[in-house]
C-alpha cells in the first residue's frame, strides 16, 4: 500500500511517498481503508520541525473498516469511521499521557491508504457526509464543537470568531445552527461575503479595522460577546479579552500569532469574572455527541479544495498560502 511520510527535513519538500506492507489488526483493533484526510495549521508547523521525521502525517481522515480484528464487537467491515484525534482520550478529564498517541505528531497519522488503530478510538460518521466531508471533523470540527461546549454555549449566546479557516467556519456553522448569533473577522471582503451567506450576522475586515475590539463593542450594545474561538494566539488575545462579555468564555485554541508569551493585562479576565479554556481538540465521547448534533442539524461542512493524493505537497501550499476558505481536502 502507498502512504506519504515526513522525511528528514524542515519543509514540505520532505513529504514522501513510499511502498510499505498493509498492516493487519491485532486484538481489539480495525483497519481503516482511508479514503480522504485533511489539512489543519498544526500539520503545517508538523512538516516545518525537523524533530519529527519517519512519521505519516495528517490527524483527520475518513473512511471505511476494511478488517476487524479479534476481541472487537460493536464494529464491521464496511462500517464509516474516523479516528479520533488523540487515540487514547476516550472521555473525561484529559491526562498528559494522551501527548503520547496523538495522530500524525506522536504516533503515525491518516496520510495512508490503511491505518490500524485500536477500535475504541473510532468514531461512526455523520449518515449524510462523504469521505471528504467526514475527514474535516477529527480536528476542526470537533475543537470548535468543545470550545462552544467547554463554554456552556446556549442558543442565544454571541459567538466571536477569528478568520475564516477550518475551525472558525466550523464554529460558524454550530453557532449559527444553535440558534446562536456569530460575529466573524477576516482580512478578505471577498471572504466576509461568504461567512454572511453561511449566517454571520456582522463581519470585521481587520485590515481596515484594526482596533477590531472596539467594533466589538459596538455590535454588542457595549457587552460583549459570549464566547469566543481564539485562534490568533499572543497577538490576538489581549483583543478577545476587551471583547469578551461578563461572565463570557475564551475558548484559547490556536498560536496562528506564535507561542510567544502575549504582553497583555490578564485584569480583564478577572474584571469580567470571564473564563479562558484551553482547548486541544477532544475525546471519543465528545466526538460522538457532536456526530448526533450533526445528524439532526445536517450542517454540511465547508471544503475549499480537494486535492488528489499525487499533489499532497501542492495542498500543504495552498494551505500555508491562506487563501482557503474552511477546509483543504486531501483524496486518498
Amino acid at each position: 500500500m502507498k502512504q506519504w511520510i515526513l522525511a528528514p527535513g524542515a519543509d514540505f519538500s520532505r513529504l514522501q511517498e513510499r511502498e510499505v506492507e498493509q498492516p493487519q489488526p491485532g486484538h481489539g483493533e480495525v483497519a481503516v481503508r482511508v479514503r480522504a484526510t485533511s489539512l489543519n495549521y498544526r500539520d503545517l508547523i508538523t512538516a516545518e520541525n525537523p524533530k519529527v521525521e519517519n512519521r505519516v502525517p495528517l490527524s483527520d481522515g475518513a473512511g471505511e473498516i476494511a478488517a476487524v480484528g479479534k476481541g472487537v464487537t460493536g464494529w464491521n467491515v464496511g462500517d464509516r469511521v474516523c479516528v479520533n484525534f488523540f487515540r487514547d482520550w476516550q472521555g473525561g478529564r484529559f491526562r498528559n499521557s494522551y501527548h503520547d498517541a496523538a495522530l500524525g505528531g506522536s504516533v503515525d497519522g491518516m496520510l495512508s491508504e490503511v491505518v490500524v488503530f485500536p477500535a475504541y478510538s473510532l468514531v461512526r460518521i455523520p449518515d449524510h457526509f462523504s469521505f471528504e466531508e467526514a475527514a474535516t471533523l477529527p480536528c476542526a470540527g470537533l475543537t470548535a464543537w468543545c470550545g462552544l461546549q467547554r463554554g456552556h454555549f446556549v442558543s442565544g449566546d454571541t459567538v466571536l470568531l477569528q478568520g475564516t479557516g477550518g475551525v472558525s467556519i466550523w464554529g460558524l456553522q454550530i453557532a449559527v445552527a444553535s440558534g446562536g448569533r456569530a460575529i466573524i473577522t477576516s482580512s478578505s471582503d471577498a471572504k466576509l461575503e461568504r461567512a454572511k451567506k453561511l449566517g454571520a450576522s456582522d463581519t470585521i475586515n481587520y485590515k481596515t479595522t484594526p482596533d477590531w475590539e472596539k467594533e466589538v463593542w459596538k455590535l454588542t450594545n457595549k457587552q460583549g460577546v459570549d464566547h469566543i474561538l481564539e485562534v490568533g494566539g499572543p497577538d490576538t488575545l489581549g483583543k478577545s479579552l476587551a471583547s469578551v462579555s461578563n461572565g463570557g468564555s475564551i475558548a484559547q485554541i490556536g498560536v496562528l500569532t506564535g507561542f510567544d508569551a502575549p504582553n497583555v493585562s490578564l485584569f480583564p479576565i478577572v474584571a469580567k469574572n470571564a473564563n479562558i479554556n484551553g482547548i486541544y481538540v477532544g475525546d471519543v465521547e465528545s466526538f460522538d455527541n457532536f456526530v448526533r448534533f450533526l445528524n439532526v442539524t445536517k450542517i454540511q461542512p465547508i471544503i475549499d479544495r480537494v486535492f488528489p493524493w499525487e499533489q499532497t505537497r501542492e495542498a500543504y501550499d495552498y494551505m500555508k498560502s491562506g487563501a482557503h476558505f474552511g477546509k483543504v481536502v486531501i483524496s486518498v
